[in-house]
């Protein structure tokens, strides 16, 4: 929640900066860039969440979070890319999408060794 405030934040400060006010979200490029950053990882977040959560519960609470740091170090990595140009988002942005399958994996194998019988 703290990675999505402060990104927030970043699309205000982007807005003061080129004089964009709101609903607007088109204008100066560096504007544009950050407010898709900052739209791209909130569009992400809950589907993170649910992973974290699930694979949490099902699969191992320390290997989750490992996976759910690193993920969060992706993004902002991803987020601050983005910001200085659209290419450099690309590196982070496969790395956060590695790390969502894996954690999508390990709610799947959480999920299946607690359902199926043994």
């Amino acid at each position: 929640v703290l990675f999505l405030a402060y990104f927030a934040l970043q699309v205000i400060h982007a807005r003061r900066k080129h004089k964009i006010s709101p609903p607007d979200t088109t204008g100066h490029p560096e504007f544009e860039r950050i407010f898709r950053a900052q739209a791209n990882c909130s569009e992400y977040f809950p589907i993170f969440i649910s992973l974290l959560w699930v694979a949490g519960i099902f699969f191992h609470q320390g290997v989750v979070a490992v996976c759910g740091l690193l993920y969060l170090y992706t993004r902002f990595r991803y987020f601050q890319g983005y910001a200085m140009a659209a290419q450099e988002r690309l590196g982070p942005l496969y790395a956060s999408a590695r790390l969502l399958w894996l954690l999508l994996g390990l709610a799947a194998a959480g999920l299946l060794a607690h359902f199926l019988p043994t």
